[in-house]
């Protein structure tokens, strides 16, 4: 009874992982989905620890070590999951996925130590769990560094040429580890080295507009890592982990890749960045910005119809989304009907803005998706922009020579008429003018987001 009972608790385990994955598709399932993949994974640790035997029949003997780490690792992530803020956290998913990969690159590693390359087919799972594992670990690390500021990105003269070379060198080494034409645990750890040398120069020269699309392609290269670990061990769950992680971390890569436009070489390459700087940066747009006072905007709003909010970094940095939503609520005793338009790349991460206005109780239904709200633009009265800047960029559709030309953007400039919330006239991350900031039915009302905000809720009561 016992030796059937642990494959059933892997079986429940794999389908809670395909059914939470699908739940995570909708903003609102997310959270249930969340709750039921993770229950999933707590009966597949638990089934393995009371289970789990080997060939011999022996159960493991290590288990204090193994609730030690357990315990360790969710007093320290519950501890940053508490109190990281929504504006850091791309850089908390990065580095969490960085771990990931960590995790997967040691299990090769300990794997190759204690068995070599029994076969062909267990040699190339062990040595691409460990250079994938190594390459997801620093390379995340590395983005979490940049998306904390403390790094910016670093180019040289024949980085590309270094790059490719220092890859090639590192498949071609665990290429003869697996098929045991190379052997030695010594140059094992060498290829770890190279590996983990890898990631880092990967993501140095990576701008921060790309930084979503390389947290989505590290990710699904963790979820590879940990397929690897599922194969090594015949471990299902593992397994169909890693694959269904895998899977939708590349699928989620292409489709951010299309929002911009640009392919994932372009995006490996670290061309954005660069192009912005040759280019858009020092030409930029111009005209006449006009600026309004938050009286008058809170006037504009209050008698319009149809107002949609656009979000973007700036709500996040200033924690302005529980502000935001009282705006929405004040329209909405007014009559106004408020929506919310969400672009793919907008913040720092994939699905980032769902998650900033979901802390703030935000109905799911007033979210919409950048094709389904473009068509509406045309009719409607107002838009306040927040601090997005380069997704609302109408240069991305008339100026060919502008790094952002041909991402699909939102149409808000063909809206009767504009509020962008802003600091300053600061460019955004594509390093280029703001050609919305000077169109005639646009108005500037500067200041911090949330300040801001406030101020237009006062305003708004009196009216």
């Amino acid at each position: 009874m016992i030796e059937t009972l642990l494959p059933i608790l892997y079986l429940v385990a794999s389908v809670t992982f395909i059914i939470g994955l699908k739940m995570l598709g909708s903003p609102k399932s997310a959270r249930k989905g969340n709750l039921i993949a993770g229950f999933g994974m707590c009966l597949a640790i638990a089934g393995t620890i009371l289970f789990h035997t080997d060939s011999a029949g022996t159960h493991l003997h290590n288990i204090p070590l193994i609730l030690g780490g357990i315990a360790v690792g969710t007093i320290i992530g519950w501890m940053m999951a508490v109190k990281v803020k929504m504006t850091a956290m791309p850089q908390m998913v990065s580095f969490f996925n960085g771990m990931g990969g960590a995790c997967a690159a040691l299990i090769s590693l300990m794997e190759y130590k204690e068995t070599g390359s029994v076969s062909a087919g267990h040699g190339a799972a062990t040595m691409a769990g460990l250079i994938i594992g190594s390459i997801s670990f620093s390379g995340s690390i590395i983005a979490y560094v940049k998306l904390e500021e403390r790094m910016g990105d670093i180019r040289f003269t024949g980085q590309q040429l270094v790059n490719n070379g220092l890859l090639l060198a590192v498949l071609i080494v665990g290429a003869c580890l697996a098929l045991s034409a190379l052997t030695g645990f010594p140059l094992a750890l060498l290829l770890t080295a190279g590996a983990l040398l890898f990631g880092v120069l990967f993501v140095l020269p990576i701008g921060g507009a790309d930084m979503p699309v390389v947290i989505s392609l590290l990710n699904s290269f963790t979820g590879v890592a940990a397929a690897c670990g599922g194969f090594l061990y015949n471990n299902m769950p593992m397994l169909i982990g890693g694959i269904l992680v895998g899977s939708a971390g590349t699928l989620l890569t292409v489709v951010m890749c299309k929002s911009m436009n640009r392919s994932i070489w372009n995006v490996l390459l670290g061309n954005f960045s660069a192009q912005g700087a040759a280019s858009g940066a020092t030409e930029g747009a111009t005209g006449t910005v006009r600026e309004v006072s938050a009286t008058d905007a809170a006037v504009l709003m209050a008698y319009a119809k149809t107002v949609v909010i656009v979000p973007g970094y700036g709500l996040a940095v200033a924690q302005a989304q529980h502000a935001c939503h009282q705006l929405e609520n004040e329209l909405e005793e007014k009559g106004v009907t408020v929506k919310y338009a969400v672009h793919p790349v907008a913040g720092r991460m994939p699905g980032h803005m769902n998650v900033l206005l979901a802390e703030a109780d935000v109905s799911y239904d007033k979210l919409v998706e950048m094709e389904e709200i473009n068509p509406e633009f045309p009719t409607t009265d107002v838009v306040l922009v927040v601090g997005a800047n380069d997704v609302v960029n109408p240069a991305a559709k008339t100026d060919t020579a502008s790094p952002i030309y041909g991402m699909p953007i939102l149409d808000v400039e063909l809206a009767k008429q504009v509020i962008v919330m802003k600091r300053s006239m600061k460019a955004g991350y594509a390093g280029i003018e703001n050609e919305l900031f000077y169109r005639p039915n646009t108005s500037m009302l500067f200041g911090d987001a949330k300040t801001s905000m406030s101020a237009l809720v006062a305003e708004i009561k009196l009216i």
